[in-house]
């Protein structure tokens, strides 16, 4: 099997090494077997999306945003809507995620016009929303999952009604600071503001990815497992240093909740054995209580 991804704008829109998504993809569909084929394709260029399995387009700023709005409101753009249409996997972070949506409005308050292909509107806000970003993530249904990652951004993303989120922020800010959402998902279209890279650290997204684009090119196909164990520490420790800096920072923690069972998880001890998911909400009720108690701390030293 073989799988094509296409890497959009990696000269101009690739910050806080969003370029890993795609290595991620690549070396996951590999390590499968599966043959994986990486072309880029910048401003002016023409393509033909049809030819590929998955895109990827990861962030950047105001300027470089202009010039791929300007790119995107020909062929290319409705191109590319097609091609989501159809059913292509594709994963757009942060200013990308900005410019699928119905418009961008700058801090100038100049409106970018996105290619609608999201049902979300962003307009830029005073304050820059900045941290580590814990959510729970309940695509592909099934028990929900914590995805983790790095955020920064003024724009506030506001859903419509024809996109469902990534998922509940439990720590950070998310899409807007104010509905506790992260994220937008449309068909096979997630977009996010994790950046860090967001898959390494998520090796279920980037999985997710997969199998939706092989589905499409070869039909019903399931995924052999992978030693993930490098990944799932790296996933925990990310969301023990984000609690950490929480309680240093005071980014905003919404959600005792990371599993997303509506129960509130007591502290358990690190003697649980091997299971990845025991140990991540280990991981996440330890960070909650260090957090909440240095909140409380502050409010009490009249911080």
């Amino acid at each position: 099997m073989r799988l094509a991804i296409c890497h959009l704008y990696p000269d101009l829109m690739n910050l806080y090494g969003d370029r890993g998504n795609v290595i991620t993809l690549t070396r996951r569909s590999e390590w499968r077997g599966i043959r994986a084929d990486v072309s880029a394709v910048g401003l002016g260029e023409d393509v033909d999306f049809t030819a590929y399995d998955i895109l990827f387009m990861g962030g950047g700023q105001d300027k470089e945003q202009k010039l791929i709005c300007e790119d995107f409101q020909g062929l290319k753009g409705r191109a590319l809507t097609q091609a989501v249409e159809d059913g292509i996997a594709f994963l757009a972070i942060c200013g990308a995620y900005q410019l699928l949506g119905r418009y961008y409005e700058t801090g100038c308050g100049e409106r970018l016009p996105g290619i609608g292909l999201l049902d979300v509107e962003t307009r830029a806000g005073k304050k820059r929303m900045i941290g580590n970003v814990v959510i729970a993530s309940e695509l592909g249904g099934g028990r929900p999952r914590t995805l983790v990652g790095f955020e920064n951004h003024s724009g506030r993303t506001y859903l419509g009604a024809r996109v469902r989120p990534l998922g509940r922020v439990c720590l950070g800010y998310g899409n807007n600071g104010e509905d506790g959402f992260e994220g937008a998902v449309y068909r096979n279209v997630v977009g996010t503001y994790l950046h860090g890279s967001v898959l390494p650290k998520n090796p279920w997204l980037a999985d997710w990815l997969i199998a939706r684009a092989l589905e499409r090119r070869y039909g019903p196909t399931s995924l052999a497992p992978l030693d993930d164990g490098l990944e799932r520490a790296a996933h925990d420790a990310a969301i023990i240093h984000a609690g950490r800096l929480a309680r240093l920072y005071r980014t905003p923690v919404r959600s005792r909740d990371i599993a997303g069972t509506g129960r509130r998880r007591q502290p358990v001890r690190a003697t649980a054995g091997d299971d990845p998911e025991h140990k991540a909400n280990a991981a996440v009720a330890v960070v909650w209580r260090a957090t909440v108690a240095g909140q409380t701390m502050g409010k009490e030293d009249g911080k």
